[in-house]
């Protein structure tokens, strides 16, 4: 009988003090994490154990016990379902949310936009620019970036969907470029298959083309399918597309913003006032409006539009309408096609 009360009696103490450390540990990992008033950036590559990640935490600036946060990683019971990736420790997190994050891989993610209409260079310049985005490309040429996307011999502009695009802190920028290809890719093979029979492009490739330049002459969207229709009567009967957009894309970095008579008749691959048909390549980034419009454009018999000045614009079916409305909209502005 004396043996069992002192069984029984340490059995008790047993239990005290295991419901102490359960009490003390339930409270230890919902306190927040001894860490600097900055976010503490936390960085997991694939494989990396449970250990290793707790002392990676402190390794990152966290005042707090490896070995401790490893045993509530374990007796959590996630500890092999934390996840790799870039992740921000801010003020306050606890171990208890720490786990979590890492479970559920909530990365600390930054976002880069590619604006409709832009060019190859407004683009490269915004990756340049982009918060934690890895230069990568930064030292390639085009041939070389479009090589290592995969697309040797193929010219950039015109082959990024705009979009707003998330990455984790420390992506390469080619991973951004990547995505943002294959998403143009599926865009212009949408707008393709839903083309119109009797449309002026011929191919995919074209239809890239004219949707480049029906971005860049919209002002206001619901004027795209009309601007497209312009366009697709022009190649149908073999007309010059004069378009201003593409004389610029062809004089460069060399345009001061300021398109001169001089500049419509000097000669480029891309000045379709001296050149018959599309552009060798797109002159911007199209949307999927600018896409779908290249090959659905409105039916109509205009040949030419010219911009009101408010955004829209004029179409006219014939040169003396098209030359009041010049005279009424522009009054010896450019802006007329």
């Amino acid at each position: 009988m004396t043996v069992l009360k002192g069984w029984m009696k340490w059995f008790a103490s047993l239990l005290v003090v295991a419901l102490a450390l359960g009490v003390g540990a339930f409270w230890w990992v919902q306190q927040p994490l001894d860490t600097p008033p900055s976010t503490l950036d936390l960085s997991i590559e694939p494989g990396t154990s449970p250990k290793a990640i707790a002392q990676a935490v402190a390794d990152a600036g966290a005042n707090t016990s490896p070995v401790l946060l490893y045993a509530w990683f374990r007796l959590s019971g996630q500890s092999r379902l934390m996840r790799a990736g870039s992740y921000e420790i801010a003020p306050g997190t606890t171990p208890m949310r720490l786990l979590n994050m890492l479970v559920r891989g909530e990365e600390s993610l930054r976002a880069v936009t590619i604006v409709e209409g832009w060019n190859w260079r407004q683009v490269r310049q915004a990756l340049s620019k982009a918060e934690n985005l890895k230069p990568d490309s930064r030292a390639l040429t085009d041939a070389e970036l479009m090589a290592q996307l995969g697309r040797p011999s193929v010219a950039p502009e015109g082959r990024f969907y705009p979009d707003t695009y998330a990455y984790a802190k420390g992506a390469s920028d080619l991973a951004v470029l990547k995505r943002a290809a294959k998403a143009m890719d599926k865009r212009l093979q949408q707008a393709w298959e839903s083309r119109q029979p009797g449309v002026s492009v011929q191919s995919p490739e074209e239809a890239l083309i004219l949707a480049s330049i029906v971005e860049k002459e919209t002002g206001k969207g619901s004027d795209r399918p009309m601007i497209s229709g312009v366009f697709n009567n022009r190649l149908r009967i073999g007309m010059r597309l004069q378009t201003d957009p593409t004389v610029i894309y062809g004089l460069g970095e060399a345009f001061d913003g300021n398109l001169r008579r001089v500049h419509l008749t000097s000669d480029t691959p891309w000045n379709t006032y001296t050149r018959a048909g599309l552009p060798p390549t797109p002159i911007a980034m199209p949307g999927k409006a600018a896409l779908l419009a290249a090959v659905q454009p409105a039916k109509t018999q205009a040949l030419y539009f010219v911009a009101k000045g408010d955004g829209s614009s004029h179409f006219s079916a014939t040169l003396d309408e098209h030359n009041r409305a010049v005279n009424r909209y522009q009054r010896g502005r450019s802006g007329s096609h």
